[in-house]
């Protein structure tokens, strides 16, 4: 297994950004399966790394890894300019298709995965771009950027999905609400929802699955103890590719 820290200059932010990569020895020509994996609010590409074992845990599954850095961005094509959910989806996968001979850009081939504001990004991309993924794991997921009943920084809110906006509530329905992208998407990925008893954002994660079990949408939202930290995102990302294998998913 190689760890890889690889700058590239990105049409869609408009500058030249750090990407983190895990990639494993295969043979010639040998395709792998690719774990993209998305960092929360407070951290950045590095976090993954640091904090978890996600290096053994692709040693396990054979696995590559890509970690991008997104700020806070909320993974989405910001109104201040940079293009993340661009950056990710489309132009990342293709400038590994021509760097690395060993990535593989078929659905069943690409999982996603975060914690927090990146178990958000995580569905959002599955949500929005479903033909790419097969498999999207949520730890801790901020699921609901409509904010219905919580605080928020509205000039941060505005400068990340749209200046216009009076509220948060303003992108209900929209194409940043994971309820309403859920209910028009089609052929989705399985979803792998965990979070703790003890998190504020329980209660958000035990509303999307209601929205999804009313969709028949394939998935599963597990919670147990544990709250809004490192100590359970690590163990629950090991229990999420465990299930993904046993479900044939990875």
């Amino acid at each position: 297994m190689a760890f890889l820290q690889m700058e590239i200059n990105s049409a869609a932010l408009k500058e030249t950004t750090c990407v983190r990569l895990l990639l494993p020895e295969v043979k010639a020509g040998e395709k792998v399966k690719t774990l993209w994996l998305l960092h929360g609010l407070s951290d950045d590409g590095s976090a993954w790394m640091r904090y978890s074992a996600v290096e053994r845990y692709a040693q396990e599954y054979g696995l590559a890894v890509v970690m991008p850095a997104a700020g806070r961005s909320w993974y989405t094509d910001t109104a201040y300019g940079k293009k993340y959910f661009t950056f990710i989806s489309e132009e990342l996968p293709a400038k590994l298709s021509r760097i690395f001979c060993s990535y593989s850009p078929l659905r069943e081939d690409n999982l996603v995965a975060g914690l927090s504001m990146g178990g958000y990004g995580a569905c959002k991309l599955a949500l929005s771009r479903p033909e790419k993924y097969s498999f999207c794991i949520s730890l801790s997921g901020s699921l609901d950027v409509t904010r219905k009943g919580r605080a928020y920084d509205l000039d941060e809110w505005r400068s990340i999905f749209g200046f216009g906006i009076q509220s948060a509530e303003d992108l209900a329905g929209g194409e940043h609400d994971l309820f309403a992208l859920a209910a028009r998407g089609k052929d989705l990925p399985y979803f792998y929802l965990w979070c703790g008893t003890e998190d504020s954002l329980v209660f958000v994660n035990r509303d999307f699955d209601a929205h999804l079990s009313a969709l028949g949408t394939e998935h599963v939202l597990v919670t147990s103890e544990g709250d809004h930290s490192w100590k359970w995102w690590d163990m629950h990302l090991q229990n999420a590719l465990a299930f993904g294998r046993d479900k044939n998913l990875l």
